[in-house]
């Protein structure tokens, strides 16, 4: 008879769901969990639940614990053309992370969920290590995961992640809008690209109208398409924390999705305007050709792609100086790109944009 007959047995594998392979992935994956750790996780891989020792928090005098999630959207579409798996982890870190820092939070721990068509053992191990890799440059710990395989919904090609983060702040440090003031210097920190943001439209542009290979090398960008596109977002959170360390911080903004004006709006006061001088900076070629390439306005590319901007620091006066420093010896490109000024009677406008970029 038939496997397929009306007499056959099913199976879970017949389904399209292979255990043994899962069971595989989780072997690979677990040596780069364990260097993605800190002193406070209890227990290993292979739990229900990670465990992580909360007396840590005895410390503080009152805690708060802040959460995000997020993915890389069609940034993983890039990965699977290309077949290179072990650095979107790293986007799905500082996706997540980064909007922890900006209260002022110190990432504790993620987690990470990984939803495939089928389970190639080791496209998911890589996977991981990119975010081990990534939960090591934040300072925070990698405590568990899951792993799906949804045969019939996505190609055996397809795959998306996501994560979820835990940080922890003191209550009276939290940073926002509220302690925004006039006369305030706004610092901008040099992305690493296009971080993990306006794939959408970036690949409308460069794969659907101009037609381009991912393995097109690009002399503007010195390195293939391909190169330029997978290029890991940057981690800013150790940088941010060492900043409230080091000299007065007020609020952070995470340039993600929406761009600079809209995200950098979202910790400004009532009453209060950032203004950002576009001369302060270049953007990288990469914004400049999917600019050209799709006859997009430069309204458009601003409030799709982070523009050179990955993240930004809104600082007394003078502490300008101290957070450069600290920056630079950190190794983070980072420049005065504004001020807080009055909001003038009638502007409705948060973040005002002016001039032109330099080059």
């Amino acid at each position: 008879m038939s496997e397929s007959g009306p007499g056959a047995t099913s199976t879970y594998a017949a389904a399209g769901v292979d255990i043994e392979a899962g069971d595989r992935a989780v072997e690979l994956m677990k040596e780069w969990v364990k260097k993605a750790s800190r002193p406070e996780v209890v227990g290993g891989l292979g739990g229900f639940a990670g465990l992580f020792d909360a007396s840590a928090l005895a410390r503080y005098r009152r805690p708060l614990l802040a959460s995000a999630t997020d993915g890389v959207g069609t940034k993983v579409d890039i990965a699977r053309r290309m077949g290179v798996y072990d650095t979107i982890g790293r986007d799905l870190v500082g996706m997540v992370v980064d909007d922890l820092v900006v209260c002022g939070a110190e990432p504790l721990f993620m987690t990470d969920y990984i939803c495939v068509g089928k389970v190639y053992p080791e496209r998911v191990a890589a996977i991981v290590k990119g975010i081990a890799e990534g939960c090591t440059l934040a300072g925070c710990a990698l405590v568990g995961g899951e792993t799906a395989e949804h045969p019939g919904l996505l190609g055996a090609d397809d795959f998306d992640v996501a994560g979820a983060g835990t940080g922890v702040v003191e209550a009276d440090q939290v940073l926002g809008a509220d302690r925004i003031r006039t006369g305030d210097a706004v610092i901008a920190m040099a992305s690493s690209g296009l971080h993990s943001n306006g794939y959408s439209l970036v690949r409308h542009v460069l794969f659907d109208r101009v037609g381009w290979a991912l393995d097109r090398e690009v002399p503007e960008l010195g390195r293939t398409l391909g190169e330029e596109l997978l290029e890991p977002t940057r981690i800013y959170s150790l940088d941010c924390l060492a900043l409230t360390r080091t000299t007065e911080v007020h609020a952070f903004s995470h340039i993600t999705g929406g761009g600079l004006a809209n995200n950098l709006a979202r910790v400004i006061p009532e009453g209060l305007r950032a203004v950002v001088d576009r001369s302060t900076w270049t953007p990288g070629a990469i914004f400049q050709l999917v600019g050209e390439a799709g006859s997009v306005e430069r309204l458009e590319l601003e409030k799709t792609l982070n523009m050179g901007v990955g993240m930004m620091a809104v600082v007394p006066a003078d502490s300008v100086d101290v957070a450069l420093t600290t920056l630079a010896d950190r190794g983070v490109e980072a420049w005065v790109g504004g001020e807080i000024t009055e909001r003038t009677a009638g502007d409705t406008e948060a973040v005002t944009l002016t001039g032109d970029h330099a080059g």
